[in-house]
């Protein structure tokens, strides 16, 4: 099969296009045929090794464990183990994986749902990662409720269009912050208020706040939110080669014991129930991915670099 392969930390020039042998369900897998992959951010830094603290948190000190980017896909179950029984070979799939950079992946049946049958393949693969992190960011670690007053920093981005919809499942009023690019896109999956942070600047008595984009102080956030509100950072950048967008949530987290406002970080994770939910949300049309540009598997460098940059609309696709 042909797969994306890297054999060191690096740039995209550390990525090759590589024929490996088709991978083994075993007594427990399921080999599915990948059609599409997402790409996210933490694509880059599981390629660059940076921040450090990802080689110690199980990836690879000297050089990366999984030899195949990508996590995030849909597909066809092409081959099962013998003790798999909830799929079967020519099911339509979608889900998480180590290395969906590839024509074939081996997952578990704990990672694997069946496709929403209102997506394509592409749409899909755009949602897993992205959606998992918007889904425990404001139901577990925000508490989202009817009512609430909600901004969403980074509504354009892969994150930010989903957190925008499923903040407005949860009956929040929802505002959203992006480039001038993305307003119209933004209003359009259900946000009350949109600023252009170019032009304008929201204005306070959020509940809760989402911020995705990190580049805003501690201080201005809090000073957005009630008395009582929550703020929950998710990604960004900048932090040192160490840390890396991690040290905005240690702070977070160190500031929390001394102030009445709830400051939270997230670090998501994947399982079925969300993948389900997640699911649930799409037949139910209250949630859709938003592809902004779509790269073939000789393309991954490309794409890598074009999320890199920031400005990506929604979820970029990788087809294979």
């Amino acid at each position: 099969m042909k797969a994306i392969v890297q054999n060191e930390y690096g740039t995209t020039d550390v990525l090759t296009l590589t024929e490996l042998p088709e991978p083994e369900a075993g007594p427990d897998g399921v080999v599915v045929r990948i059609r599409a992959a997402g790409v996210d951010p933490g694509v880059w830094h599981l390629m660059e090794g940076t921040p450090y603290l990802v080689r110690l948190m199980g990836f690879g000190v000297r050089r990366p464990k999984a030899r195949v980017r990508g996590l995030d896909f849909a597909g066809v179950v092409h081959a099962v183990g013998e003790n798999v029984t909830r799929f079967s070979v020519g099911d339509e799939v979608f889900g998480t994986c180590q290395g969906s950079f590839a024509e074939y992946a081996l997952t578990t049946v704990d990672k694997l749902a069946r496709k929403p049958g209102k997506l394509g393949f592409e749409e899909a693969a755009a949602v897993p990662i992205s959606a998992f992190t918007a889904l425990q960011a404001l139901r577990d670690r925000g508490r989202v409720a009817p009512r609430q007053k909600v901004l969403i920093i980074g509504a354009g981005g892969g994150v930010g269009t989903f957190a925008v919809q499923i903040a407005k499942a949860f009956g929040a009023t929802v505002d959203g912050v992006c480039g001038p690019g993305k307003v119209d896109l933004v209003r359009s999956l259900g946000a009350d208020t949109v600023f252009d942070y170019t032009r304008e600047e929201f204005s306070g008595g959020y509940d809760l706040i989402l911020d995705t984009a990190g580049s805003r102080s501690l201080t201005s956030l809090r000073k957005s939110l009630t008395p009582r509100g929550t703020l929950v950072i998710v990604g960004g950048e900048g932090g040192g080669k160490w840390l890396g967008p991690v040290a905005r949530n240690l702070r977070a987290l160190l500031l929390g014991p001394f102030v009445k406002q709830k400051l939270r970080g997230l670090f998501s994770t994947e399982n079925q129930d969300d993948l389900q939910t997640l699911r649930a949300l799409v037949e139910a049309g209250k949630v859709r991915p938003v592809i902004g540009r779509t790269f073939s598997l000789a393309e991954v460098p490309e794409a890598i670099r074009f999320v890199r940059e920031g400005h990506a609309r929604g979820k970029v696709v990788i087809t294979v």
